[in-house]
C-alpha cells in the first residue's frame, strides 16, 4: 500500500494545527515521525488514519483519495500510548480478535506464534489486568500486528514504559518491523528511538513539517536549526560566530579554518555535537579551557557541563568520569565535525561521514 499526502494541512477555528505538507512514506518500512510535544505528529497521524478530516489537501492510498471514508472502512491498525486491551478477554482472545474477524485459519498458531515473538505466550490465558505494563502494551501491539494491516500507525507506544522495557521492546520493534510488509507510521519525542529503528524520518515542529528523509542523512544533515534542535539528544551545542578571512570565527574564541560556500553569510551559528568534544587532544584538534559546571552519568557514559568562552557546551563522555565541581577542564574538537548555519539557520557546512569534509 502506498500513502501519500498532498499539501494536506488543519486549522481548528483560527488557530493552524498542521501547516500545508506533503509527504509520501515508503512502503514497507518505517517512518518515524519525531518531534516535541504538540509538533503535530498526532494530529497528523489522525489525518491518515481518517479519524480526522484535513481542512485541505488530499490522502491517497494506492492513488485514490481516501479523504471523508470512515476509519470503519479503511484497513489500518493502531496502537497508543495508553495499552488498550479488551479487559474481559484473556491475552489469547485479545490476540485473535482480528484474526477472527477475518475469518482465518489456524487462528490458534498465529497467536502463539505473535506471543512468542513478543515473549509473552506464557499469559495468553491471563486477563490484561494481571499483567504488568508492558507486558499489556506486548498484547496491544500483537493484536496490531495480527490485524496485518498494510498501514500500522505507533503513536509514542512505550512513553508509558520504565527506562528497561522501553529499551528491550525497541529491539523487539526493530525486528519486527523489518520483517514484516505493512508501512509503519512511528511517532516519538525521542532522537535516540527514531535512530534505532532506521528507516526514513519526519522531522516535525509546531505544526510544521521540516525534513523528511532516510533517518541516517536526516541526523547527519539536518537541513536547518530546528532539525539540528530537534535531532540531538542531548541537544547539540550552538555558539555564535561570523565570516572570517580564513574560515570561522568563533565569538570570544578561536578561527575554526573551514571552507564555507559561497553564502556570504556574515553572522553565523556553529553547532557541535556533544559526542563531538573530547578531553584528550587529537591531531588537528581546537581546544576550548573552561570550567566544569556539572557532571552527570547516564548508563555508560559521562555529560560534562563546562563554562568556556565561547558560551556554555555539555561534552558526552564514553565510560564512567569524575570531575570536581569548579575544576579547570580543556575540550576539544575537530572543526571538520562541526556544522554550519546561516543567519536565517539553514545549513551551510556539515561533517561528511567518516570524519572529513
Amino acid at each position: 500500500m502506498q500513502l501519500t499526502l498532498e499539501g494536506i494541512h488543519k486549522k481548528v477555528g483560527a488557530q493552524s494545527w498542521l501547516y500545508e505538507m506533503s509527504i509520501a512514506p515508503r512502503s514497507g518500512a518505517v517512518t518515524v515521525l519525531l518531534g516535541a510535544t504538540q509538533a503535530g505528529k498526532t494530529s497528523l497521524m489522525r489525518i491518515m488514519a481518517g479519524l480526522d478530516v484535513p481542512s485541505g489537501g488530499r490522502v491517497l492510498v494506492d492513488g485514490k483519495n481516501v479523504v471523508g471514508t470512515p476509519v470503519r472502512e479503511r484497513n489500518v491498525a493502531m496502537v497508543y500510548q495508553q495499552f488498550i486491551n479488551y479487559p474481559s478477554l484473556k491475552v489469547r482472545d485479545n490476540i485473535a480478535s482480528p484474526l477472527k474477524l477475518r475469518g482465518e485459519k489456524n487462528i490458534d498458531q498465529r497467536v502463539r506464534e505473535l506471543a512468542e515473538k513478543l515473549h509473552i505466550d506464557m499469559f495468553l490465558d491471563r486477563l490484561p489486568a494481571e499483567l504488568s505494563g508492558g507486558q499489556q502494551q506486548r498484547v496491544a501491539l500483537a493484536r496490531a500486528l495480527a490485524k496485518g494491516a498494510p498501514l500500522m500507525l505507533l503513536d509514542e507506544p512505550l512513553v508509558n514504559l520504565d527506562y528497561k522495557l522501553r529499551e528491550e521492546l525497541r529491539d523487539e520493534l526493530s525486528a519486527l518491523f523489518s520483517a514484516g510488509n505493512s508501512t509503519v507510521i512511528y511517532a516519538t519525542t525521542e532522537p535516540g528511538e527514531a535512530l534505532l529503528l532506521g528507516g526514513y524520518t519526519a522531522v516535525m515542529d509546531a505544526g510544521e513539517l521540516l525534513q523528511y528523509g532516510p533517518t541516517a542523512d536526516v541526523f547527519h544533515k539536518p537541513a536547518s536549526l530546528r532539525v539540528a534542535r530537534a535531532f540531538s539528544d542531548p541537544p547539540m551545542n550552538l555558539l555564535a560566530a561570523a565570516t572570517g578571512t580564513d574560515g570561522v570565527q568563533l565569538d570570544g574564541g578561536p578561527l575554526l579554518t573551514l571552507n564555507l560556500p559561497g553564502s556570504g553569510a556574515h553572522k553565523l551559528t556553529v553547532g557541535m555535537r556533544a559526542s563531538a568534544l573530547r578531553v584528550n587532544a587529537q591531531p588537528g584538534d581546537v581546544s576550548l579551557p573552561g570550567k566544569v559546571e556539572l557532571a552527570e552519568i547516564s548508563g555508560s557514559d559521562t555529560f560534562v557541563h563546562v563554562h568556556t568562552l565561547v558560551g556554555e557546551l555539555v561534552a558526552q563522555l564514553t565510560g564512567v568520569h569524575y570531575f570536581d565541581l569548579g575544576a579547570l577542564v580543556t575540550l576539544y574538537f575537530n572543526p571538520a565535525q562541526v556544522y554550519v548555519f546561516d543567519a536565517e539557520g539553514m545549513l551551510l557546512l556539515s561533517p561528511v561521514r567518516g570524519g572529513g569534509r
